[in-house]
């Protein structure tokens, strides 16, 4: 029988996006000896396109290309996607966990206590979100303002670097929780990519990873990886631990735009509100994006007359909650649109319409789709227990991967809940 190397932390998590980095500080908290490898770069976020690209946007590292062209992005960077998404803290799908034996409501109720989540006053929501909403009203739709992960103390109004990369602080991200953890004694490894979990005597012990060329080995009494809905099961596939592909869902995204002439905008905290329609699996919110990002979806769908007016145009997000299919490889993404999945988008895309003619839009199109939210490839019940722990003991999952199926919103905080659940158990 191999020797298995004696651990030199308590604990290995791979990731430190929200789930990841919630696991690490909680075990911190405790006293645990915690190493936190993290596959993007722990540099400071500056809030430019160039360092958001990088993140983000990279064919093969954080951008995926699928079949019919539409994008999968995922941020690969310490604090995950977290560090570049829209701060919105949808509440967690409590009945689809329940019914696999997970509780979240404690995690929940200590989170409520330690994040900045509320909706944004007044003053910290833009012209054309608030135009939007008087369209919706209009329409007698149940608008209301979404939760925030934001300081507004320390927010901008007239900023628009929500998506870049908040560079003042005021956007809560994973790097919070992760700066926690390093404080009270846990150790970051970033530009540090996992290549296979290392089992011993039929148990996780290690992880073995590459940083700056060279491969290194590192033994941990646990293994917790929190590389994402894309990253973990490729992890687990080279470590053969699962199978080589794995079916997720990725709450694919279309954007909806009007002009208006009343307007000179186009920097705003984006999603500052919306609404999400459960039966149907459509959820809209006002979605005000960058220049260089709203001239990237006119360009692709040829609308080259729209190029410059950014400033007035309204968009808006049509998110659908999207059936699990496509594939998760070793080395690709794809994932492509279901009948049912085109069917949602066009109830949304005709809803946003009437959203933006009541608020007085005209010349109206709309983007390809695109998706943000990759996940449920690790889903609890099938690939890890109500524990979060894969069929290899003293290895677990915690990241959206093991969402039990489609939700269609954002899973920060679910991801939040998950992980503090999964550090005080161990």
């Amino acid at each position: 029988m191999k020797q298995t190397a004696a651990p030199t932390f308590d604990a290995i998590v791979v990731g430190s996006g929200p789930g990841g980095a919630s696991v690490a500080r909680e075990l911190a908290r405790r006293g645990q000896r915690v190493l936190v490898l993290e596959q993007g770069s722990a540099a400071p976020l500056r809030g430019t396109l160039s360092q958001m690209a990088g993140i983000a946007a990279i064919p093969g590292k954080g951008a995926y290309l699928h079949r019919d062209a539409s994008l999968l992005v995922s941020g690969i960077t310490a604090g995950g996607s977290s560090s570049i998404n829209f701060a919105t803290a949808a509440p967690p799908p409590q009945a689809m966990f329940a019914a696999h034996g997970v509780d979240l409501e404690p995690a929940l109720a200590e989170l409520h206590a330690e994040l900045p989540m509320a909706p944004l006053p007044d003053e910290l929501i833009g012209p054309m979100a608030k135009r939007i909403q008087q369209g919706a009203a209009a329409q007698q739709l149940a608008w209301r303002k979404l939760d925030k992960l934001i300081r507004p103390q320390s927010c901008r109004t007239g900023c628009w670097r929500c998506v870049y990369g908040c560079p003042f602080g005021a956007k809560w991200t994973a790097r919070d929780f992760l700066g926690e953890a390093i404080q009270l004694g846990a150790t970051l490894i970033d530009q540090a990519k996992a290549e296979q979990v290392i089992v011993q005597n039929g148990r996780a012990t290690g992880v073995r990873y590459r940083r700056d060329g060279a491969q290194h080995e590192v033994f941990a009494t646990n293994v917790v990886l929190a590389g994402g809905g894309i990253g973990s099961p490729q992890l687990l596939a080279r470590s053969g631990l699962h199978a080589p592909s794995s079916a997720f869902f990725s709450d694919p995204v279309i954007a909806v735009m009007g002009h208006v002439n009343d307007i000179d905008g186009g920097a705003e905290v984006p999603m500052a509100a919306g609404l999400y329609l459960q039966a149907e699996g459509i959820a809209l919110a006002d979605m005000t994006l960058p220049k260089p990002m709203y001239q990237a979806f006119a360009a692709q769908v040829g609308r080259l007359d729209r190029l410059f007016s950014h400033a007035q145009t309204l968009t808006l997000m049509v998110k659908i909650r999207d059936d699990i299919g496509g594939s998760v490889g070793p080395r690709w993404v794809d994932k492509t649109l279901t009948a049912g999945d085109r069917r949602k988008f066009a109830s949304g895309v005709g809803l946003a319409r009437d959203i933006l003619r009541a608020a007085g839009a005209k010349k109206i199109f709309k983007s390809w789709h695109f998706a943000a939210h990759p996940g449920g490839s690790l889903p609890i019940g099938q690939a890890v227990d109500s524990e979060l722990q894969t069929s290899t003991p003293h290895l677990y999952v915690c990241d959206a991967s093991v969402i039990p199926g489609p939700w269609g919103l954002p899973p920060t905080l679910t991801l939040l809940c998950l992980g503090k659940r999964l550090g005080q158990a161990l």
